[in-house]
């Protein structure tokens, strides 16, 4: 039976331009090129687990245009459940704007449309599904309200919480959000910027495992992950690539993560998993369309 993974969070329309390289204020670079594809870091997360091997429900909210229809119909096709996908009336879908340069570096804006409307009462109506969930993935662009409620309902029943703290808001994470989280995976610079004045990524991740998260399995790129519990500590290498995009790659790390605990792998088992599914997903352009299948990601574990 395959792990029920609900996820919570925003879903979004991604307008890429790649350029020769991202422009600085008030530079304009010509001679893009465009495409649009599917986003959001809740999206991404989803579309990721279910690739990955996990049985996914999706609570989010979409607006009422065509951006809003295409998503729906997108998730369905990818056998996401959609049964708890809010269309939120007289409100625009999500839209990100994003820049990717030749090395595969991007900049990106987001204008959340209904992501910011849904609501701690959305996620109350979604109660059954947090019944059946295994494993609750939240990312952070939706309201904070929200995501609260979410991590609060979670815990009360008893689903393993992972927390992935992007965006990070300038004024940290409440210490409520904290207390259920039971994995939490920040890049460096939010790990850092959860502690303000830490010396070290090390000193930084002991200092919030006291602030409640079990496990904290921080991404740092190209250098691998760095995992961190009250028990241990161990860095597992990335997979080696030439990458072409990295947007969405975070965003699959975490869908591979929460795939292969709510399966019941060890942890550094579980991390080097997902390092490989965000590997292979920088080798083509687009959040969603470079997320990897199953198969690929256990042929390349099998050859590393």
């Amino acid at each position: 039976m395959l792990p029920r993974i609900l996820v919570i969070g925003s879903t979004n329309t991604d307008m890429v331009l790649n350029v020769t390289h991202l422009p600085q204020k008030g530079e304009t670079v010509a001679n893009g090129s465009f495409f649009s594809t599917p986003g959001g870091k809740g999206a991404n997360q989803a579309v990721a687990a279910v690739r990955l091997g996990g049985a996914v429900t999706f609570v989010a909210a979409v607006g009422d245009d065509s951006f809003g229809g295409e998503s729906r119909q997108r998730l369905a096709n990818e056998g996401i459940d959609t049964s708890f996908l809010i269309t939120k009336s007289g409100c625009t879908s999500g839209v990100a704007l994003i820049f990717v340069d030749e090395q595969g570096e991007n900049i990106i804006g987001v204008a959340p449309g209904a992501n910011g409307q849904l609501s701690s009462e959305d996620v109350i109506d979604a109660s059954e599904a947090f019944d059946e969930a295994k494993l609750a993935l939240i990312q952070l662009e939706i309201p904070m309200p929200t995501v609260l409620q979410a991590a609060r309902r979670a815990k009360e029943c008893g689903c393993t919480v992972l927390l992935n703290p992007a965006p990070m808001p300038k004024s940290g994470l409440p210490s409520e959000l904290l207390a259920c989280v039971d994995v939490l995976t920040p890049n460096e610079g939010e790990l850092l910027a959860l502690v303000p004045g830490s010396g070290s990524v090390e000193e930084a991740a002991q200092k919030v495992l006291e602030m409640g998260p079990k496990t904290i399995v921080v991404t740092r790129g190209s250098r691998g992950a760095a995992v961190f519990t009250s028990e241990e500590s161990f860095e597992v290498p990335a997979l080696k690539v030439e990458a072409v995009d990295t947007v969405g790659a975070g965003d699959c790390f975490s869908g591979a993560l929460g795939v292969s605990l709510a399966e019941g792998k060890p942890l550094s088992e579980a991390v080097k998993f997902a390092g490989t599914a965000a590997g292979l997903s920088t080798l083509t352009p687009g959040a969603q369309t470079g997320l990897p299948v199953r198969e690929d990601v256990d042929r390349m574990l099998d050859r590393r």
